[in-house]
């Protein structure tokens, strides 16, 4: 599958949010990863519904919308509207997983399911069929900056295999940690979908838009060398 990079929002410049996506668009993003987050599934506070509603108009570069909220399914058909390509549900905060997928894909976005460092693959095993992504957390969900898990990697390595074995076409995203000192053990494992924050893109003493095209190409490299 395609190689695809998703600046993770949460990391931009408030003040200047609007210019840093229509920046980074120009520069090559594939989509755009908004964190929703409600201070109870995790402690701390994310982006708002009309946060995204009010920046949809700028871009046509998809934007995942990534739930981390106890009982998102409250949520799916307002944020689907908002303008959300993508919503991202976690299968730990969400009592009827395969009824709230389906929601989502009746109102006319693509779903996803993410499982925290700690959780097994068992928990979305049989939600394959409704799913277009599944994003594995290489850090414990609610804050930028955190260490990368390496347990998260053999579990990739598990999810492309139950994927392949079931004949499904789903991607593998990331998230957590991103940088180039473990792109390469996750494009080895399977993973084709890369959420950038603090380890790749928004760093000091560059912008996210001159950091992204020069990212982009140590995966390509990082990914030939691999295959």
């Amino acid at each position: 599958m395609k190689v695809k990079l998703s600046p993770s929002m949460a990391c931009a410049d408030v003040s200047s949010l609007g210019q840093q996506l229509l920046e980074l668009a120009e520069a090559g993003a594939d989509l755009f990863h908004f964190d929703i987050m409600d201070g109870q599934f995790v402690p701390n506070f994310g982006f708002s519904i009309d946060i995204i509603r009010a920046l949809r108009p700028l871009t046509q570069v998809p934007f995942e919308v990534h739930m981390m909220v106890e009982d998102p399914g409250r949520f799916t058909s307002e944020i689907v509207r908002a303008g959300a390509d993508i919503v991202v549900v976690h299968a730990e905060a969400t009592r009827h997983l395969h009824r709230t997928l389906q929601e989502i894909r009746h109102h006319g976005a693509k779903a996803g399911v993410a499982i925290n460092p700690a959780t097994p693959l068992s928990f979305i095993q049989h939600v394959l069929p409704l799913l277009d992504e599944v994003v594995i957390m290489t850090v414990n969900p609610g804050f930028a900056g955190q260490p990368f898990v390496p347990e998260a990697v053999p579990k990739i390595t598990e999810l492309k295999d139950m994927i392949k074995f079931q004949q499904h076409h789903i991607d593998i995203e990331v998230d957590g940690h991103i940088g180039p000192s473990t792109v390469s053990t996750l494009l080895e494992a399977g993973a084709n979908v890369f959420v950038l924050g603090t380890a790749s893109i928004f760093k000091s003493g560059s912008t996210p838009a001159e950091l992204l095209p020069k990212f982009r190409n140590i995966m390509e490299k990082t990914a030939a060398e691999i295959v």
